[in-house]
């Protein structure tokens, strides 16, 4: 497994999960397999897909890294303003190689990208006021975005254009999909599900304070992390807290990526993990078998003494 993050002081990190022993696959170690100032202005966020990451800073560059070699290998400079979203799309029948990297930007635009070779598609204009986040389907076929300008918009990627938009009653931060039928979108402390159909809200989650980042988990799990420095396991089904990691971090909880496990993978991926970036600069990683016992531990953590502003993870 790896880990990618990005800082205020234009820093990328990347580090790998490893297990200390053969012998045990539950003591792990976080260990930094790169780190240098590949951006000339603070880094807002990451994405990362099998051997791929990417990053993109407030310079308006998108840089790309091969993470098998630990290298820059390009940069896209397609849009005119700081780049605020970043996703990759992966087939299901191809989990080994990205097919698609999609960007969001404060210009307003989203841009698609070919990821083999890193090709420019398509621009497609789609808020006025600039994109705060953005989601893809987990079909590849759509994506949606939530903007500065209070409104959710779809983006269909095949066609390359903006098939709808609907003014929203506060501004949305985050958007995330949690499965083909559903979606979760973040304004300040509220986070609600919504129907992927219709968008309709399901669900409704209102925490203590400012929710700056969330991450979808197992058995109807939402990990959300924000200004409060706590981890929260939302149940969505019932809209209640299931447990909390109170004091996770000793500042606000900046990222936060779920490493689901597999039946192929190696042995200290044999379960589920969390992991949480702070602008504290240290990155922590959690067992979810146990994080929900009254004193949980980090397995393994990472101090980077840098202020942290997005984190995102590759499993293969």
């Amino acid at each position: 497994m790896t880990l990618v993050a990005g800082s205020y002081e234009k820093f990328i990190w990347g580090f790998s999960l490893k297990n200390l022993s053969s012998s045990s696959s539950e003591t792990l170690a976080l260990t930094p397999i790169f780190s240098y100032p590949s951006h000339i202005a603070p880094i807002k966020s990451v994405a990362a897909a099998g051997p791929i990451a990417a990053s993109g800073g407030t310079d308006d560059i998108i840089k790309i890294y091969d993470l098998t070699t630990s290298s820059e290998i390009g940069s896209l400079i397609d849009h005119t303003s700081a780049v605020t979203a970043l996703a990759f799309y992966t087939c299901p029948l191809a989990p080994s190689l990205p097919r698609n990297l999609i960007s969001a930007a404060d210009d307003g635009n989203l841009c698609i990208f070919d990821a083999d070779p890193f090709v420019h598609l398509k621009t497609v204009s789609v808020h006025r006021h600039g994109i705060a986040d953005l989601a893809v389907h987990p079909s590849g076929r759509l994506a949606l975005t939530v903007g500065r300008d209070s409104c959710l918009a779809m983006v269909n990627l095949v066609r390359g254009r903006r098939n709808f938009s609907c003014r929203m009653d506060r501004e949305a931060s985050i958007v995330k999909y949690g499965s083909e039928e559903r979606f979760f979108m973040v304004a300040n402390e509220r986070i609600t599900a919504h129907d992927a159909e219709d968008a309709k809200i399901v669900q409704e989650m209102v925490a203590q304070k400012r929710v700056l980042c969330i991450a979808v988990g197992e058995s109807g799990l939402l990990f959300a992390g924000g200004e409060d420095k706590n981890i929260v396991a939302w149940d969505t089904a019932s809209g209640k807290i299931a447990y909390s990691v109170d004091g996770a971090h000793s500042a606000r909880v900046k990222g936060l990526v779920v490493f689901k496990s597999r039946s192929d993978t190696e042995k200290f991926e044999a379960f589920d993990c969390l992991a949480s970036a702070s602008s504290d600069g240290v990155i922590r990683i959690w067992d979810l078998r146990m994080i929900s016992k009254e004193k949980a531990n980090p397995l393994a953590e990472s101090k980077t003494k840098s202020r942290l502003t997005c984190l995102a993870g590759s499993s293969i």
